[in-house]
């Protein structure tokens, strides 16, 4: 999709999801009460031992009733239906000639962990803290941005070898 239409399709997704929910978009936290009802099925002493998973739970609330699960389950459909649509539906890995597959899923699994991580110490993902705070002009938005693409841009050069 042209990247001008794309962005503008995506401030426009931002601005509705504002004016429904009161919130912006942000996907980090999805997995965040994914893990947190795993957590509670599976040791339910430990959550109510614990200060951090017990307000998840705390007057019969079910995390994953929150409405960020259903985004990130929206985010997949969204993406499943697109590939369909513009015939790139497809189960491949792509990686640079010089890497196996192997090492390709490693990495992005790893990238994909220390992602996921940061967030949660940031607060927020790229929708989340950067998107949605530079939405509302927030300085920590404008910070998490810089920080995000600033990151990334330094770490790319450290493992280029394996895109490249």
């Amino acid at each position: 999709m042209n990247p001008y239409i794309a962005g503008t399709l995506l401030g426009l997704v931002l601005l509705i999801a504002m004016y429904l929910s009161g919130r912006g978009l942000g996907a980090s936290g999805g997995i965040k009460y994914c893990v947190v009802s795993l957590v509670g099925s599976i040791d339910a002493d430990h959550v109510a031992r614990s200060d951090y998973y017990s307000k998840y739970f705390e007057g019969g609330k079910k995390p994953l009733k929150n409405w960020l699960p259903f985004e990130v389950i929206g985010i997949l459909a969204g993406g499943f239906i697109s590939g369909l649509v513009s015939g790139r539906l497809k189960l491949k890995i792509e990686k640079a000639p010089s890497i196996s597959v192997r090492r390709r899923l490693l990495m992005s699994f790893l990238g994909g962990v220390l992602f996921v991580y940061g967030a949660q110490l940031a607060r927020g993902c790229t929708s989340g803290a950067a998107l949605s705070g530079m939405a509302v002009l927030s300085v920590a938005g404008f910070v998490t941005m810089i920080s995000i693409f600033g990151s990334a841009y330094l770490f790319a050069w450290f493992f280029r070898k394996n895109w490249i």
